[in-house]
């Protein structure tokens, strides 16, 4: 038995207020204190990725170190199979898992670990394959977390070419709408991380919200004080993936649910 269950929600359409919001917190700087244990994941972080280049321009003989150096992002990667995903994607970039559950992170690198110590992993069935090595898993809060490497990113020391926003907790209620990423004073920090911001959900109506969010947001100059960032697309279809790369994706498409996804470049 499936027990995928539809979003149940009091909202028929975007929310009433998602305009106002935007354009606020379009035009404001997002100043709450940066939690601890957050500070010290992104300093694990920056030293993995740090480490990656190393040890690849090491064995390149290439140029020396470029900078920025390309790091992608899995928010709220879970168990780590959309970041495994992600890594065989990305072979040449260090990939970052981050989510805020212990225990989600745990079960994802022992899964890992389980992988390297056999040095091959099977793949969707095929051939066995070798466990990515450019992948690096933090317990953090997304919101902490994106900017700080949003201060990476306009320092030129990275840049982020995808990001992945799979499956985010929709808070479907309207009460608690003002928890949802493009409804929150961080959307603006979101937008300007990456050159390409992929988001999927089984709701409908967040794919539109978040589509309507990044729309909004690009027709203002100047996005958070910086005239050099800006939203050039946004794109929101419903698709259905060949392969499913999460537990969630893969729970949702048993159960023939219409899944959605919003695409935005900058």
């Amino acid at each position: 038995m499936n027990n995928a269950r539809e979003v149940l929600s009091n909202q028929d359409g975007p929310f009433k207020d998602l305009e106002k919001l935007v354009r606020r917190y379009a035009t404001t700087e997002y100043k709450r204190p940066i939690a601890g244990h957050t500070q010290k994941a992104f300093a694990d972080a920056e030293r993995f990725i740090a480490d990656f280049y190393i040890k690849r321009f090491a064995q390149s003989e290439g140029p020396s170190r470029a900078t920025p150096q390309p790091v992608i992002l899995d928010s709220g990667c879970g168990t780590g199979e959309s970041t495994q995903h992600l890594a065989r994607r990305f072979p040449d970039c260090p990939v970052i898992g981050i989510d805020k559950s212990a225990i989600r992170l745990d079960k994802a690198g022992r899964a890992f670990d389980t992988a390297q110590s056999r040095g091959t992993e099977a793949r969707n069935g095929d051939a066995q394959q070798e466990a990515p090595k450019n992948i690096f898993y933090v317990r953090a809060e997304l919101i902490d977390f994106w900017r700080l490497a949003l201060d990476k990113v306009t320092s030129r020391q990275w840049v982020i070419p995808y990001h992945a926003l799979y499956y985010p907790n929709p808070w479907p209620k309207q009460s608690e709408a003002g928890r949802r990423f493009h409804l929150h004073p961080i959307f603006p920090t979101l937008l300007q991380l990456a050159q390409e911001t992929e988001l999927r959900t089984n709701w409908e109506i967040y794919a539109w919200e978040f589509e309507l969010a990044a729309g909004i947001v690009k027709e203002i100059p100047g996005q958070a004080g910086d005239d050099n960032v800006v939203v050039k697309s946004v794109s929101c279809e419903a698709f259905s993936p060949r392969q499913p790369i999460t537990a969630f994706e893969r729970k949702y498409k048993n159960a023939r649910q219409q899944l959605w996804r919003v695409l935005v470049h900058q």
